[in-house]
Formats: structure tokens, sequence, C-alpha cells
């Protein structure tokens, strides 16, 4: 599920363009408040960037919580070029991640294995 604290009403037009150029359905997406998730998830990755001053919103659940900062390509200025290469670059990131993290063990996600989970989520967000 995807969701945030601040939904922008809307899925930016660049998002749908990129993900249709690669061949991603898109069909049924929608900008949402997780406030509004039909469940409590058990793992939230927040993905604000950083050097943007942003600030990430505390999920207040009982989760576990990872941190893969990309900076926000709807923020990005300059030509056009500039701005479709920043929306590029923010997918290629996430989905080297969203790869790493389809790649982890399945035992890892057993309580006795939260530390370690732990860990490997920190180390995907520092893919690049």
């Amino acid at each position: 599920m995807s969701a945030g604290s601040q939904p922008a009403g809307y899925v930016h037009p660049k998002s749908i363009a990129l993900l249709i150029s690669k061949g991603i359905a898109t069909e049924g997406y929608y900008s949402k408040s997780w406030d509004n998730l039909p469940v409590t998830p058990d793992i939230v990755i927040t993905v604000c960037g950083n050097a943007a001053g942003e600030t990430c919103p505390a999920y207040l659940g009982k989760v576990i919580r990872a941190h893969w900062g990309v900076e926000d390509p709807a923020k990005a200025t300059g030509t056009d070029a500039e701005i479709d290469a920043a929306f590029e670059l923010a997918y290629l990131i996430l989905r080297k991640r969203i790869e790493a993290f389809i790649k982890l063990p399945a035992s890892l996600f057993e309580a006795k294995n939260e530390a370690q989970l732990q860990a490997q989520l920190n180390a995907i967000g520092e893919i690049n």
C-alpha cells in the first residue's frame, strides 16, 4: 500500500506517464492519506527527501519503520527534460530498493528476527 501524511489529492501526471512507459498498470491509483488505509501496516517506509528540507512525519502505530529518502520529483524545477530526469531517477532508486526488499528471505519477517529485518531495511534505504 502507498499513502502519505499529507496527500496532494492527485497522482502527478508525470508519475502516471512514467509508470505507463515502464509497462506498469496505473488503473485505480489515487492520492490517499495513511489515516484511511484499510488495514494497519506491519512495516512503514518513509520516502520523504532530505535535501528539500522536508520533515518526515511520524507514523504512530506499532510498526517496524525504515527511511528510504528519495527527493520528490514533483518538486523538481528546470526544463521539461530535467524534470523528467528527476522522475526517472526517483523511479530507478525506488525500483532497486523494492527489488531488494522483495528478495529478503521470508524468515526475516518472523517476530524473532525483527532486529535483523530492521537492519536489512535500513541497508536497503542506502541503495542508490
